[in-house]
């Protein structure tokens, strides 16, 4: 059935079985797609990145930061 004919069907239908069929349109869309696998954990990132810091004491780092702030 084409879209178009769908269309056909819909218009014939009460304005209460619009209003339904749309209600259940949405709530389609609500719905993912795929559902997922496996749901992931905040936790996991923990130590992304860490070798970015390595060697900088974070004291000075925010020190730094603050006097940027002041010279502005």
């Amino acid at each position: 059935m084409s879209v178009l004919e769908l269309l056909e069907e819909i218009r014939a239908l009460s304005l209460e079985e619009r209003k339904q069929l749309m209600k259940l349109m949405v709530d389609t869309l609500a719905e993912p797609a795929e559902p997922s696998k496996k749901h992931h954990s905040l936790r996991e990132l923990r130590g992304l990145g860490k070798e970015i810091w390595e060697g900088i004491d974070a004291q000075e780092y925010v020190n730094k930061l603050r006097d940027e702030w002041d010279t502005r």
